[in-house]
Order: structure tokens, then sequence, then C-alpha cells
């Protein structure tokens, strides 16, 4: 076979490595000081560790597994480890110091081209960066090198973060998440399920930077991809755009250790790891929870948002101490976020508008004198066969800008419009959720529908429905590309965001209705010499905008895996004797009012729901701990949690003291301006009465003057008699308001007070 380096050398890859092994002849210039100062830079990186305790080299350790993440080969063509490195230098196989150096800068760079800038391996890679420069420049100082053998080589750019890359993994990930739910998971080789790797930048990142492609044709290639993927166009509201966009902008900010400030705070602690971080934080909060319930349309403000966003960085500050990277991270992305927010709220809600200038309506669009909103199941016009509408859900209503008003729905197509095996048989009325979703005008919506899920439609049906209109039955989702039907294993999946958590109320069957499935309707259309080696067949295809005109049946071997009825019976094992598959576990609550009638201390023994309510599980946990012993210790000792009070209660003090001596620096100016305030007050209070008393002085001096000169030596009595006179016509002004006010309240009691009474008024009756 030949050792690992012959073979190496005799290996005839395509790929190009810096693995080979010197040929006979070939002269090293690295001498024996050198070869040592190899040897202690590789040891000081796998020995490194960082404030908190964390080992960045863990993950380069070794090559990544090409049969795990086959992705990283077609974008890497120089992957490199430490454990090759360390296998070169025992081997004594590099031919410079240059070499060495390229050959270890090979990994940080690998790492921030395969990897987003959040993503744990590119902050690693970013720490080993430093670490080894730091490295280097000590054996520069040594004089063990040269300053020109420690510099990195140009190893080619790092592809910059591209918000509309990012967004379009986002959608793959949230379509990924949602087929996951629903199809059966292909097993791996080594038996379990595959998992998507997270965090690694996609192909086209790469290839958009190393062909140089327009943004025209881009655009025209990621439209084709959302048409493909079956994905609803993005319509974001202004507020949704303000909060994306403070979102994004806390992506931006890095530490000392060029970290993403942002990396801490991405996911919430594993609970099983550290219970005591749940037993403090009583309202945990992480970056993964904010975009969640930006998906799910749970915020409706700004200001619930900006709530969340200080309660992460609140919980930072909380739980760990102010001298940490995690402290200071969070006082200087808080701060940042606010900023962030006041420069969108800035903003007029023009500069918001999406592609094409869709303007969103989120409260749904009123036409015909009936309200169209997110969430309605509706027919649409099939222009193939107007007989048979398009069964969809509104997911998406806005308007352009030519004023029109637009919907977006997902297609269910009926099971004539699919491929599907000829003995496949289906539920009468049955419908299947597809891929497709597309733009409609408000105009091409016929009329309402309802689809149920299979497990809730034999039980009974939408409360006040009207009786005239069509429900259709779903039970599996509909792939177009494999030409799959796949059993739907949670409805809320199939749902728009907004209507997800939602449910509707029913009138239920006095019993469950038994529910029968009947042939294929287009089993007619299999062909006399079909056979099971035939390649699928094709829809026919219609109008541009519609569901195929027909579908088609094929003869093909049945999906082991698929989870479908067909005309001839499976084998049942006898009662006792087969594997029954444990049902999943359901959680239930009880109605307000029951709810309540439990004691509070009682209900706060066990789970329950955001609104206070105690959940009832169908199942027991997986993972219940062991009752604890009469007498057993804590999780912690006494002395532990004292010391532990202790510092809590010495970082109390020390805030405290820190606020104090802010309000201290401040108080000598506030209570200069105080006095100064007061001043002016005095003097304003003081020159207001010296004006009164003069004007008072003018006026009874004027008024003296015109009685003399019209009374003379009379003045006196005249001006009595006078004032007297104005005396009685001001009390007979008053009595007369006074008659006034009477009469109008005596009116007033005389009217009609209608009585209210169950629904109607009761003056209203006769």
């Amino acid at each position: 076979m030949g050792s690992p380096t012959e073979r190496a050398a005799k290996s005839a890859t395509p790929v190009p490595s810096t693995e080979t092994a010197p040929e006979d002849g070939d002269s090293s210039s690295v001498n024996e000081e050198q070869w040592t100062a190899m040897q202690k830079i590789l040891d000081n990186i796998y020995n490194y560790r960082t404030k908190d305790g964390e080992d960045p080299s863990k993950v380069f350790h070794r090559k990544v597994n090409k049969r795990v993440l086959p992705a990283y080969y077609e974008v890497i063509k120089e992957p490199m480890a430490l454990s090759t490195i360390k296998a070169k230098i025992n081997a004594k196989e590099y031919k410079s110091f240059e070499d060495f150096v390229r050959d270890f800068a090979l990994i940080p760079h690998n790492a921030q081209v395969f990897n987003r800038p959040d993503a744990g391996a590119y902050q690693d890679a970013l720490v080993i960066k430093e670490v080894l420069e730091s490295e280097l420049k000590k054996a520069v100082e040594e004089k063990t090198i040269s300053a020109e053998a420690a510099k990195f080589p140009f190893l080619g750019e790092i592809p910059p973060p591209d918000d509309n890359l990012e967004q379009e993994e986002e959608e793959e990930e949230e379509e990924e998440e949602e087929e996951d739910e629903d199809e059966e998971a292909e097993d791996s080789d080594d038996g379990g399920k595959r998992k998507r790797k997270r965090g690694n930048r996609s192909t086209a990142a790469i290839t958009k930077r190393e062909t140089g492609t327009e943004k025209e044709d881009l655009k025209v290639t990621e439209a084709e991809l959302r048409k493909r993927r079956g994905r609803p166009p993005r319509v974001d509201t202004p507020m949704e755009a303000r909060i994306k966009n403070v979102m994004k902008g806390l992506r931006k900010p890095k530490n000392s250790h060029g970290q993403l400030k942002i990396s801490h705070f991405e996911r919430l602690p594993d609970k099983s790891a550290m219970p005591e971080y749940y037993n403090e934080i009583k309202t945990p909060v992480a970056f993964d929870v904010l975009k969640k319930k930006l998906k799910r349309k749970k915020y409706t403000t700004l200001e619930q948002f900006m709530k969340d966003v200080d309660t992460m960085f609140e919980n930072a500050k909380s739980y760990n101490q102010d001298e940490s990277q995690i402290y200071k991270d969070a006082v200087e992305l808080q701060q940042e976020a606010r900023t962030l927010m006041d420069v969108e709220k800035a903003k007029p809600d023009s500069e918001y508008a999406m592609e094409e200038g869709r303007i969103p309506i989120p409260g749904g669009i009123l036409h015909n004198g009936e309200l169209w909103k997110v969430g309605d199941w509706v027919h649409i016009q099939n222009p193939n066969d107007l007989t048979k509408p398009i069964v969809a859900q509104i997911y998406r209503t806005w308007e352009d800008v030519d004023g029109q008003k637009w919907v977006n729905a997902c297609w269910y197509y009926r099971p004539e419009q699919t491929v599907h095996r000829f003995d496949k048989h289906f539920y009468e009325n049955e419908v299947v959720k597809t891929g497709q979703y597309r733009d409609h005008h408000i105009d091409e919506v016929v009329d309402r529908c309802f689809v149920m899920f299979f497990t809730r439609y034999n039980k009974g049906r939408p409360r006040n429905f009207p009786t005239d209109k069509e429900i259709y039955v779903c039970e599996a989702r509909y792939n177009e590309e494999k030409f799959k039907l796949n059993k739907i294993k949670t409805w809320a999946s199939c749902l728009p965001d907004e209507v997800r958590d939602k449910d509707y109320e029913m009138d239920l069957f006095d019993a469950p209705k038994k529910m029968k499935k009947v042939p294929s309707p287009i089993a007619y259309l299999l062909k006399d010499d079909a056979k099971e080696t035939d390649d699928l067949p094709k829809p026919e295809w219609g109008a541009e905008n519609a569901p195929p005109k027909i579908g088609a049946v094929h003869k093909r071997p049945r999906d082991p895996k698929a989870n479908q009825n067909y005309s001839q019976a499976a084998r049942v094992p006898p009662s006792g004797l087969g594997y029954k598959t444990p049902q999943p576990m359901e959680v239930y609550c009880l109605n307000d009012a029951a709810n309540l009638s439990i004691p509070q201390d009682i209900r706060e023994q066990f789970h329950r729901d955001e609104n206070g309510r105690v959940l009832f599980f169908t199942a027991p946990p997986l993972d219940t701990a062991p009752p604890k012993k009469e007498g057993a210790a804590l999780g912690h000792s006494i002395s532990y949690l004292a010391a532990r009070a202790r510092r809590q209660e010495a970082l109390r003090e020390k805030r405290k003291r820190e606020a104090e001596a802010k309000i201290v620096s401040t108080d000598g100016t506030k209570r200069m301006k105080l006095d100064k305030d007061t001043a002016f007050k005095d003097h304003i209070e003081s020159m207001t009465k010296k004006a009164k008393e003069l004007l008072e002085g003018q006026i009874a001096g004027a008024t003296e003057r015109e009685f003399r000169a019209m009374y003379g030596d009379e003045w006196k009595s005249a001006m009595a008699r006078h004032l007297k006179g104005l005396d009685e016509l001001q009390r007979k002004t008053g009595e007369r308001n006074k008659a006034l006010d009477d009469h109008e309240r005596l009116r007033k009691d005389r009217e009609i007070v209608p009585l209210v009474g169950k629904g109607v008024l009761l003056d209203e009756v006769a």
C-alpha cells in the first residue's frame, strides 16, 4: 500500500493542495530553530483558550468530512486542518517557513470563505488568525524568522455578506423546516436523519463573486428560484421593514477581538447545560426569538419589538459581571439598537416601498362588499376549466403603484390535477397542498370556500360557515418536482404565519362520520402497455397562471417510505404481534373559566402557557428527573449560595454608588438652574403686583375726575348712587340666569329616557 506520504505523492487528484511530499533532491531552507518555532506556534494554538474557557481551535483540528458536507469541497479547493500541519511538521515536509505560514493562513481563510460572518466557525477563525499573528510577531522579535516570512500570503478575497443571498437562505431554511414537518426524513448512511448545516455560505454567494454576475441577471435568477421553490413574496409593512433594518444593523458591530457582538445573543443557552440561567432569568429572549416573532407577525408596534430587545440585553447585563465581554457588548448593542430605531423612525413610510412598488394592505381588501384577508380560503378563476375554480388560501394582500388590489395565494390541487400511481385512492372532495404561490388580481377571486385537515373533517364543520359553500379535505402535500404526495403531519405548517396560532370554532356531528376513499378520477388514463420501468409522465399544462389542465397516472413501483392509500389493502399483522407506532404527544389547556377554578397556588406548581393556563400533556416527558430522596442536598452548597449572594449584594452596592455619584455630579448644575428660575419667578410676581397697584390707582383717579366734572361738589353722593345701581343690576342678572338654568333642567327632566331591554329599546317596541 505504501506510506500516506507516498500515496499523496502518487495521487492524481485535480484538487490543488499544499500537502504533497518533497521529491527526492528537494532541499529545505528550514533550520532546527525554525522547526522548533513551528511546533511551539502549533502547540500554543492548540492550548489557547478564550476568557470564557472556549477552545476556538476545536473545529479546525481535522478536515471537514466530505461525506457529511460535500458542498464544502465544491467551494474550498485547498482544505487545511491543524492535524495536517502537525503531520507535516513531524515529517519535516516544509521547504520554507513561508509554506508553514501559508498552510496556517488557509485555516481562517477557508472558514471565512465558506461561512457567514455570524457563524461560530467564522468567529473562531478570527480568533485563530489573531493568535497566529501574535505568535508570528513573537518569532520575528526573537529573530527566529524574518518579518517577510511572517506575512500572510494573499489567498483570495473574502466574499462580503450579501443581504439578498442571506434573505434567500432564510427562505430556504423556512421551506425546509416546513417540509421536514411533513415529509418522511431520508435516512443517512449512519441511520440518522439528515440535518441541514447552518451558518455556511450558499454556493451562490461564491459563484456570484467568482463569475461577476450582473445584478439584472441575478434578479431574474432569484425570481425563477422563488417560483420554483414556491415561496410567497415578501410584502413587509413599513413597521416590519424598520424592524428588519434594526436587526441587520445589530449584526454589523464587532468587538476588540473582531467577533460580531451579536454572536453572544444568537440563541438561548442550552437548558440542560445551564439550568441556573433559567432560574435567574425569568423572561429569556434571544436574537432568533426576535426573528421568529417577527416572522410569525407577533409585533404590532415598534415599541413591542424594542421592549424585547431591551429585555434581551438587560438579561445579559443582569446575569454577567460588569467586566465581562458579554456585559460590555450588551451595553453597546442596546444603545446601538436605540440609535438605529431612532434613525428608522425618522424616515418616511415611502422609503419602505417593496419591490415593484407593492404597498401592503395588512387589514385586507374590501371588494364587492366583502373583506378578503390573509388566511381566507377562496375560489379563484381557473382559465383552463371555469367549472373547477382554483382552491387557494390567501397569503399576501397588497396594492400596486396604479392602485390595483392584488392577492398572493397558495394553490391546492384537485386529485385529477396531480401525477400519481394509477391505483391511488383519495377522499371525496380532497385537495392537496402545493408549493405554488401565485399572484392574482382581486377581480379573479370568485367566492369563499374552506379546507379542513383530514383529522377534523369527519368530526364537524366550521361554525357559521354558509352551507352553500364548498368544504374540502386535505391530507397531503404535493411535490411537483418529484410528483410525490407526502402526508402532512402538522397542519399549522401549511397556514400563513398570521393565522397559525388562531383556530376556528366547529359545530360537531353527533358522531364522527366514516370517511371513504374512492379510486383516482383519472385512473382511466393508464396506458395498456404501461410498465413499472416507464419514466414518470408529465401533466398537461394550459393557461400560464393556472394549474394543469389534467394530471397523469403511472405504474411505477410504490415508494416504500410513502404513507399512501392504494386499492390493494396492506397486510395487517395479527393483534398483539405488530408494532404500533406511538402517537405524537399533544398539549391541551382548559378554558379560562375552568382554569380559574383551580386554586392559584396549585396552578403555579405545573407547566403553564403565556396566559397562565395549566398545560395538560397526553404523554409523560422523556427526560424525567428521578425524585429526590428525603434529605438530599440541593444543586448548590450553602457556602456557594452565600458567596453568590455576597457577590450580588456587592454588585448592587457598586451600581448604587455609581448612580449616586452620577446624581451628585449633576446636582450642582440642577441647583443653580433651580435658584435662577426661582429668582426670575419672584421678580415676575413683584413686577406684576406693582403693575396692578399702579393700574388700580390710575383707574380710581380717572373715575374721580370724571365724577367731579359731571357733579361738582356732589360727586361723592353721585358715585355712591351709581355703585348701588350697579350692585342691584348684578343681583338681578344673577337671579335671571338662575331662573334660566332651572327652566332648562326641568325641560330635560321631562324628556323620555329610553329603557334598555334584552337586545332592543323598550320604547321602540311600541
